[in-house]
């Protein structure tokens, strides 16, 4: 019974990997927290143990992935004292270069293969098949056929240890830090468990000091741990699992089969879900290493009250939209010009686009494009620094986009993002009375095309338009009244809604393909965005919402609640953390069983993963 017990505690279980809303993980938790303590001021042997609790973690979420994490931890570690101690230029970059290699090659191979083949198939005309090389040599060492070679499993948090690497050999090598001498110190900075499967992206340079400095947690540290996790906890487990089970993946599964409004609904449901469910993660994981002496970088500042799609990415996945920035955006030149790589990114990912579509049409769009940027950057040469900017900029989302996911609805959905960027950036330019005949020309474009061709998509965006419109319009009539004073105030307010609806709109092709074997991914994905804006772009019957508002309003008020929340002061959120983390042990005790109680009623007989699990 002893072994049976054992066996189970050590054995990888794919169906139940370690997630924090289980009671395993905090059982697992309270064992290495009991460790950590007896080593606290031990630093060597401290890290060292967290470096191999890590490593279990890491294999109890993920199996003989392990592995893969190892091999790439090594790697990286004597790559990073090759380019130090390398004497000339040259060599460095060489190292620099093969560290990068190395790196991409995990990454594209687990995470693109099938997105590779899929490219590689429809330029030449054959057919390719994935093939496991790394099953197959597990078959060859074990001497049986325990291993399916013919998918690709992609392991869970490998993008976010691969960029983690990334961003360590390049920061060895502009020489902002020096490399981790210990190799175990060096294991736990990339393997740390709260942030390995799901982020935040740590730098050493934020990090790697920490891990050499005496154990200290003081009275409000371990309040705000506290409150961290129980925030954390709630956020994913009452706001998104239960509105992700009740509602919107009911929507998503098959979006025939309810109204045009109920679709709308789930689409902006799914944005406090992905929300509630990838911040829920960030604030356990912050917590739970606050009370062992980390700290992990804030990776959300409330997105949703973002005033325009740039503004949003400044506040959504911090880490990733810092990485991009530092790692690609900088580098192809970021507001200055244009180099090789932004033109060299911006044709292939235009030519994959066209490829994975099959569609001339798509052809057509971007030949227009690219010619019409071609043709004002040399009619105007001082507007061609502007063109440079923006290519790097959607150059950025669009990699952004793919880093999410190998399969067209993620090159889509970054595509939309860096759009809505780009169209912000000129909009802002432009006064009142251009903004004005520029919708009303959108308008007159949408209703010849609603004649024409009487689809969905383009009632939609009718819809939309005049949404903008009546905004734009307030202020037009405001400014010909010759008024004096400032709705700021109001106008932040409507800026807020037009983002969050911009943004949820370009989520529906995120969500339909992302939980998805990459093999099906692009058709699966493209037929539910389909269904779901013809659902939303027909005929509503407006008969039937009080009902169906009526039939789900327990999802409805958290939405409602969820969302109110979230736009609750910044000041005021602040205050009632410190307010929580001052609280006497008995009644913070008191508060934090009370919390896990009605948290827990609301669970679902099957646990959720972690949405950002798969990225």
């Amino acid at each position: 019974m002893i072994f049976d017990f054992l066996k189970t505690l050590f054995a990888f279980d794919a169906n139940s990997p370690l997630l924090f809303t289980q009671f395993y993980f905090w059982a697992f938790f309270a064992l290495v927290f009991a460790g950590f303590a007896k080593l606290q001021n031990k630093i060597w042997m401290r890290n060292a143990f967290l470096c191999f609790v890590s490593l279990f973690f890491y294999y109890k979420t993920s199996g003989l992935f392990v592995l893969i994490l190892i091999v790439t931890t090594v790697f990286n570690f004597y790559q990073a004292k090759f380019i130090d101690t390398s004497g000339t230029e040259k060599k460095r970059r060489l190292y620099l270069f093969l560290g990068l290699l190395g790196n991409l090659f995990f990454l594209c191979y687990f995470k693109y293969a099938y997105f590779l083949t899929d490219v590689i198939n429809n330029v030449f005309g054959i057919h390719l098949r994935v093939f496991n090389a790394f099953a197959w040599m597990g078959n060859l060492f074990s001497k049986g056929q325990p291993f399916n070679v013919s998918s690709i499993l992609l392991p869970v948090g490998i993008s976010f240890y691969t960029f983690q690497n990334i961003s360590y050999l390049m920061d060895i090598f502009r020489k902002r830090i020096k490399p981790v001498e210990e190799i175990l110190n060096f294991g736990f900075y990339v393997s740390f468990f709260p942030q390995l499967v799901a982020g935040p992206i740590v730098r050493a340079n934020e990090f790697v000091p920490q891990i050499y400095k005496k154990y200290y947690l003081g009275r409000k540290q371990f309040g705000l741990a506290i409150f961290w996790i129980i925030n954390g906890l709630a956020k994913k487990i009452i706001l998104s699992d239960y509105i992700a089970v009740n509602f919107v993946d009911r929507v998503f599964e098959n979006p025939t089969m309810f109204s045009g409004f109920e679709n709308l609904v789930a689409l902006f449901g799914y944005s406090l879900q992905v929300y509630a469910d990838f911040s829920g993660y960030t604030d356990i994981a912050i917590g739970v290493a606050m009370l062992m002496g980390f700290y992990l970088p804030k990776n959300f500042n409330s997105p949703y009250k973002a005033t325009n799609p740039g503004n949003f990415w400044k506040r959504w996945h911090i880490s990733l939209s810092k990485w991009l920035q530092d790692y690609l955006y900088i580098p192809m030149g970021g507001n200055r010009n244009a180099t090789f790589a932004t033109y060299f990114l911006i044709i292939t990912i235009s030519l994959i686009a066209l490829i994975l579509s099959g569609s001339i049409w798509v052809g057509v769009l971007l030949l227009l494009i690219l010619g019409s940027l071609c043709f004002i950057a040399c009619k105007y040469p001082e507007r061609k620094k502007k063109i440079n900017t923006n290519l790097n900029l959607m150059n950025t989302m669009l990699i952004g986009g793919l880093w999410h996911g190998a399969s067209w609805n993620f090159m889509i959905w970054g595509g939309l993002n860096g759009l809505g960027i780009l169209v912000y950036k000129f909009w802002k330019d432009w006064d009142v009375y251009i903004r004005t005949q520029a919708l009303l020309l959108f308008i007159t474009i949408c209703l010849i095309l609603n004649c024409i061709f009487p689809l969905p998509v383009f009632r939609i965006l009718l819809v939309w338009i005049c949404i903008v419109l009546t905004g734009t319009a307030v202020r037009l009539l405001y400014n010909i009244l010759d008024g004096k004073r400032s709705f700021k105030y109001l106008e932040m307010c409507w800026a807020v809604f037009q983002t969050f609806v911009f943004i949820s709109f370009t989520r529906l092709f995120f969500r339909s393909g992302s939980n998805l074997d990459p093999a099906e991914a692009n058709q699966t994905a493209w037929d539910t965005a389909q269904s779901m804006v013809a659902q939303i772009g027909g005929k509503w019957d407006f008969s039937q919402i009080g009902q169906m508002v009526y039939e789900y309003r327990y999802v409805f008020s958290l939405l409602i609640i969820g969302m109110l929340i979230h736009w609750l002061p910044e000041n005021f959120k602040r205050r009632y953390r410190l307010g929580f983390a001052k609280l006497p042990l008995t009644l913070m005790a008191l508060v934090v069983v009370v919390a896990v109680f009605i948290i827990y009623q609301f669970i679902t007989a099957d646990l959720q993963s972690f949405i950002y699990f798969q990225f």
